[in-house]
């Protein structure tokens, strides 16, 4: 990891020691599975759709890291949920409406102190799961996202639709850290780690991915301590995206001045 990367963590809009999370950052990188991590704790939410040939593998490597895992399927025509349930995950369907859908359906059936959200793609890597959770254990955060700004990306270069997604996301993030004179990022990851009790406060509305940027924006509205720690982003295993970006970039827009301005 480059020395000088930019770990922000805030707390009531003020930004707290950069270079102490910068070190602590580094050692979590160094000492993943060494951590002290208390996975009684942790419910791991899964949403998927026609993931069969990528989720058995992250079930199976999130079980290090949680005591229950909630698999949200959007009606999957494939094996996605006897895959899901033979691995001992617990099964709750959506209401076809896209992954906000899914992470608002899953809400009430959380039972665990500590809500971490991960792709089924094989994107994210859940050996960084305890790097989004610690800063919550310390008191340190309420709400922390993966970064894939500071951890690299092999999704985000190689193509215009891509170009487009870093171009806008950026622009997305940017407005956020001017409203709330915080600077994070990296607000459309959907990597990330939350107080359950936080995520039900929140009062969740967005249907598809813009949910995760209502997320973000809701959480420094209300107060609450906002971190991000490096996550690489890695190719997706197997299957092609769902988000079809020329499709839904208006909606990124309109959400985010809909809850950045009202």
């Amino acid at each position: 990891m480059q020395k000088g990367y930019d770990i922000c963590f805030l707390y009531k809009k003020r930004q707290i020691d950069v270079q102490t999370w910068i070190n602590e950052v580094e050692f979590l990188d160094k000492n993943k599975k060494g951590l002290p991590h208390k996975k009684e704790v942790v419910t791991i939410v899964i949403p998927t759709l026609n993931e069969e040939q990528n989720l058995l593998t992250i079930i199976e490597k999130c079980k290090e890291y949680c005591s229950e895992i909630i698999v949200v399927d959007g009606h999957s025509t494939d094996n996605t949920v006897k895959i899901a349930e033979e691995a001992g995950a617990r099964i709750i369907f959506d209401h076809k409406k896209g992954k906000g859908d899914a992470i608002r359906t899953c809400i009430p059936y959380i039972s665990r102190e500590i809500t971490v959200f991960i792709d089924a793609d094989g994107s994210h890597d859940p050996d960084d799961i305890p790097k989004l959770v610690q800063p919550i254990l310390e008191d340190r955060a309420d709400h922390v996202t993966g970064s894939r700004l500071l951890g690299g990306s092999s999704e985000l270069h190689g193509g215009f639709d891509e170009f487009m997604r870093l171009v806008g996301s950026s622009f997305i993030t940017t407005c956020i850290g001017w409203k709330f004179k915080t600077k994070i990022s990296d607000s459309q990851n959907g990597f990330r780690s939350l107080k359950t009790e936080l995520l039900r406060n929140l009062d969740l509305k967005e249907n598809i991915t813009t949910i995760e940027q209502e997320m973000i924006i809701k959480t420094l509205k209300k107060g609450y301590r906002m971190g991000e720690v490096p996550t690489h982003e890695y190719k997706r295993k197997f299957g092609e995206s769902h988000i079809k970006i020329g499709k839904v970039a208006f909606r990124y827009v309109f959400s985010m001045i809909k809850y950045l301005l009202f």
